[in-house]
């Protein structure tokens, strides 16, 4: 059997491939990622890398016990000794925050704003827009609780993708409060849930003690129709004073900037270390669960983390999913860019002069050259096969009187042109 790539994963393919397609062009990728970069620095964003793989105890402590992540869906890189292990990141906010602990980057000007992207890694079951290595564009905010910020964070997601030329997608807005309101919103849960708790899932059986909050986001149908049934309250009826003025305020700001959003009372975030302000971005292009990320405040991460107490707020987006939603709107952008010009040389001892003139021109702009000697009709095949707008042929004429003769592939026209007249040539073009 030939070799395959490992399930849940993808190659991301350059232009022009066979089994090419917008989820695995790797222009497409690079197109998003240059677009989230573009719009995150004007907002004064920094760009800061972590890891691949993390201490499991940051994830552990990070992302929550109880979550599924956690219990499910890490990957495990290796342990030694009594070592509690590595594992691949399943998302980037804890790392984040952990370099800004590490670090000392409280000590630059807060709120300090910071974006990233990369793969991240869940061991889960591989559907339409759901991998085992995915990646996602990052945004993160540091040092402030102001809903002004959580405001702009909400409207920096929506730019990202109003930029790459996405339309059909719509912000459902939520709070689930501070520790307090959590507090009593699970008290509250497991009071309803525990005389039915044998109608519930094994999962949700173990979060009822864990973290009652969890049921609600539950993928079983039986734990649907149960929370249903029982018209469990939204955790919105249970904001305290301080975290109700603070979502009234970001919904006002969010309509001062025109930004549509729905309050969705059902969010909650999959994710221990949220509180207040949670959103999603959805599309229903992307199938049944129609997320294409999501973000919420987490001012108690840095504490849970064991360093002092330091307010955040971010988003992820994925952005397999994000093509998806792209392709289905037929939202069209850049391919890789073609050579502006393709050199050959009609003999082979001026391969080397070709290739010396095509560095040269690299200075300006895409220049490719045939790495032998070509007949003319062979080498304008060739740069037509590259796509490139121009080709020249350099033989011995060309080469003493130090001139090239560049032919327009789309209008057949040509026009001589001194080699030392090249680059501003190609600057023009």
């Amino acid at each position: 059997m030939a070799l395959q790539r490992p399930k849940g994963t993808q190659d991301h393919l350059p232009d022009g491939s066979p089994k090419l397609s917008r989820d695995v062009q790797a222009s497409a990728f690079i197109h998003v990622q240059d677009t989230a970069r573009r719009v995150l620095e004007r907002a004064g964003a920094q760009f800061i890398d972590t890891p691949l793989f993390e201490e499991a105890e940051l994830v552990k402590r990070g992302v929550g016990g109880s979550t599924d992540i956690v219990r499910k869906e890490m990957f495990t890189v290796y342990y030694f000794g009594d070592h509690g292990g590595y594992v691949l990141r399943p998302e980037g906010t804890a790392s984040i925050v952990r370099a800004y602990l590490q670090n000392g980057l409280k000590q630059l000007p807060a709120p300090l704003k910071l974006w990233t992207h990369g793969p991240m890694f869940r061991a889960e079951n591989v559907q339409k827009g759901r991998l085992r290595q995915f990646h996602q564009v990052d945004y993160e905010v540091l040092g402030s609780t102001d809903p002004l910020v959580d405001a702009e964070a909400i409207w920096l997601m929506w730019e990202v993708v109003r930029e790459l030329g996405l339309t059909g997608v719509r912000v459902k807005l939520g709070s689930i409060g501070d520790p307090q309101d959590r507090e009593a919103y699970n008290a509250y849960l497991r009071d309803l849930f525990t005389p039915h708790s044998e109608r519930l899932s094994d999962d949700s059986r173990d979060r009822l003690t864990r973290n009652p909050m969890r049921i609600l986001d539950s993928k079983s149908e039986g734990d649907q129709a149960l929370i249903h049934e029982l018209g469990v309250r939204p955790m919105l009826d249970f904001l305290g004073e301080e975290a109700r003025a603070h979502f009234e305020a970001t919904q006002g700001y969010l309509r001062d900037w025109d930004v549509p959003f729905d309050i969705d009372p059902s969010i909650v975030r999959g994710l221990d270390y949220y509180r207040r302000t949670a959103w999603e971005l959805h599309h229903d292009g992307v199938g049944a669960k129609s997320a294409l990320g999501g973000g919420g405040r987490y001012d108690g991460l840095a504490a849970q983390l064991g360093g002092q107490e330091v307010p955040g707020i971010g988003w992820a987006f994925g952005i397999e999913r994000l093509l998806l939603a792209l392709d289905t709107e037929g939202v069209a952008f850049p391919g890789t860019e073609s050579p502006l010009l393709f050199l050959a040389a009609m003999d082979e001892e001026n391969v080397g002069l070709a290739a010396r003139v095509a560095l040269e021109g690299r200075r300006v702009a895409r220049v490719e050259f045939a790495y032998r000697a070509l007949k003319p009709g062979n080498a304008f095949r060739e740069a037509d096969r590259r796509r490139a707008r121009y080709a020249a042929v350099i033989g011995s004429d060309e080469a003493s009187r130090g001139v090239l003769n560049i032919k327009n592939l789309s209008s057949g026209g040509g026009r001589e042109v001194p080699l030392a007249d090249l680059n501003a040539f190609l600057e023009q073009a």
